[in-house]
Parts: structure tokens; C-alpha cells; sequence
């Protein structure tokens, strides 16, 4: 198998038919893999604007979330409510995890996204911008803003501020951190900062009051966006809406994410076992390292498969994922914890409703397994 981008087929389709007959025999388990990390990092450096920005809030963001999420599911070990014993291991792991680690992952978030767009003058008032969101309730939203406009505000500053040639040594370091963190502080507090909490506050008295049939449509689109793009924009604003929620002690749409963006690589993998005869020998084995990339949520793992057969697997992974998310909304299922695949599933009190939301990977799995080897022509 030789994944390039469509463009580069186009472009250098000769040299590349020749390049893939020089290839080994098979690929391997070890290569495809490769070839998924190569994809992903491929999709981090083209990213552009808007997106890139995020993007690199949101990766900066995320080991905090993970640690931290990890860290509070580890203090459930002793009790769910345990915790609330002060001087008690539980209580300290609860406030590594909660106290430390999640109250500075609006901020990191907020100060990154500054960073990407006006580099180092960014930082400060985006790491400040991101607490003030933080303090006053505005949550992720607030925090996204809040680098957007630091970003923004700091690079203006640091283009259209002139001083002499022996004071430019000032800016850095005392004019644009100054100013720019005033202006993004006062804007937070007198203009934007109430107006994203109120948003903040309706999105979760909706998200905790909502009907059974509206938690499975949320699921349902969920799901659907994890698998459109395996790892693009639009299943990255899934999983960054679910990962924010976290801060507000809202879990059920991280499970529905989670439990979405596992079943693409899974539902593949079982596939090429129900239905050999409509695969190829490098695709079987690309589905051995989908398999691990699966039980990962590493949903890449499916980009193998879509890249050779795009109209017949985006469809099937995409309503196996939303039947996953669904499920996962109905059942109630909760995680504490933004990553980690099924390896989070044994640290007890992690997920709620472990069995039912076992249940809803497996059966996102077996649909999409199904569609896929029903749609597939025969190789033979």
C-alpha cells in the first residue's frame, strides 16, 4: 500500500506507480502504522488559520486534560466520594488532577492559541485572558476567545508600535505584555466575558437537562463527525467541544467521542476478518495495525482503508460511529478521561456504565463492519 496526497497523484503518477512496484512485497503491521503518523503530522503542518491556531491551543491543552483526567479518575480508585476527606490520597489526587491541572487548562488553551498567532508577545495576555474566562465561568468558549483576541491584540501592538532604536528592547518585555494584557483583560471583564458565560451556562443547563432522544441525537452527530475526517477538522471540533465540557464537570459527550472515534478502526479490522475476499492482502494487514490503532482511539487508523475506497468506507465508519455515539448518549455512559482507549476502561470509576458503554463500541463496531464488507466488491 502507498498512501500519497491526491494532489501528488495527480501531479507524479508515473514515478509513483513506480515507487509503489518498487516496494516491498506487503507492507507491514509496523508500516502502516508509520504511514498513519506520517499522515497526521502531514495534516498538522498544512493546517491553516482559524484552524491552525486552535489547533495548536488545543494540543498544548490536551496532555494537561489527560493528565489531569487520569489523575481525578485514579482519586474514584477509593471511592467515588472520597475525595471529600480532606488530608485523605483520594482528596490530594483530586486536587492535582481537578484543583491544579484542570483550572489551568482554559488558560494554556486561551495563551497557546495567542501564541500561534502573535508568537511569544502572545503568550501573557492569552495565559491571562484564559485564567480571567476561567474565573469568571466563560469556560473553554471564553478561553478560545480570549487567545483569538490576545493573539490578535499582541500582534497588532507589536506591527504598529514604533519606538527608537535603543527602546525596541522594551516592547518584548514591557510595552506589548502591558498593553496588550490590559486591553484583553478589561474587554473580558466589561464587554465579552458575561455575554460567553451566559452562552456558557445555557449550553450547560441544555446539555444536563436535555431529553433522552435529544442526548442520542447530540450522540448521533457526535459520532458522525468523529469518523467524517478521522482526525481533521471536523472530527477535532467533536472532540474539542467534548474535551472543553470536561472543565464543567459534564462527561457524557467525551464517552460518545471516545466510543465514535474507536469503532472506524475497529469496525475495518473486524471486517477484513468477516469478509476476506473483498480485501487486499497489504489491506488484511493494515487491518491488524487498525486494530491496535482502534483500541488506542487513534481514529487515523482508518485512513488506510478510506484513501483506497472513499464512497463505501466514509459512509459505513461514519454511521457505525454516530450509532456508537447514540448509544453511548442513551446508555448515560460518562469518562472522566479525554484518551486512552480501552486501557482507561480497567481504572475503576472512570466510566459510567462501563459495561453499557462497552456495549455501544461493540455494536458501532459490528455495524460498521457490516456496511463495509456488504458495500465492498469482491476482490476475486
Amino acid at each position: 500500500m502507498h498512501l500519497v496526497s491526491v494532489g501528488e497523484a495527480i501531479k507524479n503518477a508515473g514515478s509513483l506507480i513506480d515507487q509503489a512496484l518498487q516496494q516491498k512485497d506487503s507492507a507491514t503491521v509496523t508500516d502502516i502504522i508509520q504511514l498513519v503518523q506520517q499522515e497526521k503530522s502531514k495534516r498538522s503542518a498544512e493546517a491553516v488559520g482559524f484552524y491552525k491556531h486552535l489547533m495548536t491551543g488545543v494540543s498544548y491543552m490536551i496532555p494537561l486534560v489527560v493528565a489531569g483526567g487520569l489523575i481525578i479518575a485514579l482519586s474514584f480508585i477509593f471511592g467515588i466520594e472520597a475525595f471529600k476527606q480532606k488530608g485523605t490520597l483520594a482528596a490530594n489526587l483530586m486536587n492535582i488532577g481537578g484543583g491544579a491541572a484542570f483550572a489551568l487548562m482554559v488558560p494554556v488553551l486561551a495563551g497557546f492559541i495567542a501564541y500561534s498567532i502573535a508568537d511569544r508577545p502572545g503568550l501573557v495576555p492569552g495565559l491571562v485572558g484564559g485564567m480571567l474566562a476561567s474565573q469568571m465561568g466563560a469556560g473553554f468558549l471564553g478561553g478560545i476567545v480570549a487567545g483569538f483576541l490576545a493573539g490578535y491584540v499582541a500582534r497588532a501592538l507589536r506591527d504598529y508600535i514604533k519606538l527608537p532604536a535603543g527602546m525596541e528592547g522594551l516592547k518584548p518585555v514591557l510595552i506589548i505584555p502591558l498593553f496588550s494584557t490590559l486591553i484583553v483583560g478589561l474587554l473580558l471583564i466589561y464587554v465579552i466575558g458575561v455575554p460567553i458565560k451566559g452562552i456558557m451556562d445555557g449550553l450547560k443547563v441544555w446539555l444536563t437537562g436535555m431529553s433522552k432522544g435529544n442526548a442520542v441525537i447530540l450522540g448521533l452527530i457526535l459520532g458522525a463527525m468523529m469518523a467524517f475526517d478521522m482526525g481533521g477538522p471536523v472530527n477535532k471540533a467533536a472532540y474539542t467541544f467534548a474535551v472543553g465540557l470536561l472543565g464543567s464537570n459534564i462527561f457524557e459527550p467525551q464517552a460518545a467521542v471516545m466510543a465514535a472515534g474507536m469503532t472506524p478502526p475497529l469496525g475495518l479490522a473486524l471486517a477484513t476478518l468477516l469478509a476476506p475476499g473483498k480485501f487486499t492482502r497489504d489491506e488484511k494487514e493494515a487491518g491488524k495495525a487498525a486494530a491496535v490503532l482502534g483500541i488506542s482511539f487513534i481514529t487515523e487508523g482508518a485512513i488506510p482503508f478510506a484513501a483506497a475506497d472513499p464512497f463505501r468506507v466514509i459512509p459505513s465508519i461514519m454511521i457505525g460511529s454516530a450509532v456508537a455515539g447514540a448509544l453511548s448518549m442513551a446508555f448515560g455512559a460518562t469518562l472522566r478521561a479525554p484518551h486512552g482507549g480501552i486501557f482507561v476502561l480497567a481504572i475503576p470509576n472512570a466510566v459510567g456504565h462501563l459495561g453499557l458503554y462497552v456495549l455501544a463500541i461493540a455494536i458501532g463496531t459490528v455495524v460498521t463492519a457490516l456496511l463495509v464488507s456488504i458495500l465492498k466488491p469482491s476482490k476475486q
